[in-house]
């Protein structure tokens, strides 16, 4: 019985990067041996176990065996005569195929500290193709590690693409899809994860409505980058850049023109009222991927509002105000700078206008600021009641929003 770091942990160090959870495979032993050992079992498919006292992951070698389509469509082999090569052998990338004992001694029988010094993301072995969820992984592992000078091998890329001509992204299912998305917007390029999936044609098949973005043109006084795929690219790249980590924020980017792959080809470039007309595609994505609630109604604010921020300084008090209420965002203030937040990211997200300030932004929240100020209770405490309270808490904030614009 021997056990060795395995994955991200290692692979991390090779790198030079912080050290995360770390996760170990265990070599000649059997269940029964490892909760005579101590280990508690968590594993539901295969056998996993927690250490006693660091409470890691530690999962007995295992093999596995394609018996359906789709990532669910495996069975998997676990006893003490799997080597740890033959467990290496089943993950997804090389880089991720390497295993180190108490000693700090590799064993890389892929080449993966290779192809971490060459920044490359390579499969392991012709299986990658049995397992349609690592196109998605693919897509995350750039979107995280493309800023390093990582790209994909061209046979993986073309492996990725037999995938998708075979159908295997069609067994995906929806929860994880989402998964797998939300991981990817986190990372610092998010771009890197939409342009593989769309190299590979799997774009097409998960979110068409974004797809479509591509080749679509914009007024170039307004776009320099001209097409609306490259456009959503900057802007992802650009929220991730002003709030790292931000999913919701990063959702937001990905959806907010979706209506200009409706627009009539006798009216582009211009796109009158593709805020208005991205909604309905906006909710399709949401529907099938069972996005959350608050992801839901953020991106659609964001895809009807952006505009309006963006001239926000020539809109009248009253119309401020009834942006802000739109949004909900006196009940739910925290909507409003993530708003003021991705219309920065839309505003910056384009080529050449990456350092341009966004003075929309910082009045939105002002404005925001002054109209929260005044609450129900100032209308309580002057005699009012029933739909008095209403009527007179909507002029008072208007009169405070107006009061801070003229600050200006």
């Amino acid at each position: 019985m021997k056990a060795y770091r395995v994955g991200g942990a290692v692979r991390d160090r090779l790198l030079g990067l912080p050290g995360g959870d770390r996760d170990w495979v265990v070599v000649g032993s059997t269940p029964e041996e490892m909760v005579r050992a101590g280990f508690l079992p968590v594993g539901k498919d295969f056998p996993v176990f927690l250490h006693p006292a660091t409470k890691e992951e530690h999962a007995l070698a295992r093999t596995e065996r394609k018996t359906a389509p789709g990532y669910r469509g495996f069975t998997f082999h676990a006893d003490a005569s799997v080597t740890l090569e033959d467990d290496l052998a089943r993950r997804d990338f090389t880089i991720n195929a390497i295993a180190e004992d108490d000693e700090g001694v590799l064993t890389d029988p892929f080449g993966g500290r290779a192809d971490i010094e060459a920044r490359v993301l390579r499969h392991v072995s012709p299986a990658f193709a049995e397992d349609p969820v690592r196109i998605l992984r693919a897509a995350r592992f750039l979107a995280r590690f493309a800023p390093l000078g990582f790209t994909v091998a061209p046979e993986t890329l073309a492996l990725m693409r037999g995938m998708v001509a075979a159908g295997e992204v069609d067994h995906l299912v929806p929860e994880r899809v989402w998964q797998e998305l939300k991981k990817a917007l986190e990372m610092p390029r998010p771009s890197a994860a939409i342009a593989l999936l769309r190299e590979c044609g799997a774009l097409a098949k998960l979110l068409p409505e974004v797809d479509a973005l591509y080749g679509v043109p914009q007024r170039p006084e307004y776009h320099p980058e001209v097409d609306t795929g490259v456009h959503v690219q900057m802007v992802l790249d650009m929220a991730a850049r002003l709030a790292p980590g931000d999913a919701l924020l990063g959702f937001c980017a990905l959806t907010h023109d979706l209506g200009k792959a409706l627009t009539p080809k006798a009216e582009l470039p211009k796109h009158i009222g593709h805020e208005h007309s991205g909604v309905r595609p906006l909710r399709a994505v949401c529907a099938r991927y069972k996005v959350p609630t608050e992801f839901a109604a953020m991106a659609e604010i964001v895809c009807r509002e952006h505009l309006n921020v963006h001239r926000l300084a020539e809109l009248r008090p009253e119309t401020v105000h009834d942006l802000i209420a739109r949004c909900d965002g006196f009940r739910k203030p925290e909507r409003i700078p993530l708003l003021a937040l991705a219309c920065e990211a839309d505003k910056r997200g384009r080529l050449g206008r990456e350092e341009e300030p966004y003075p929309p932004g910082a009045l939105l929240l002002r404005l925001h600021v002054a109209a929260q100020a005044i609450s129900a209770g100032h209308a309580v405490a002057n005699g009012l009641q029933g739909p008095a309270v209403g009527e007179w808490l909507r002029k008072a904030r208007i009169a405070a929003i107006e009061s801070e614009k003229h600050r200006d």
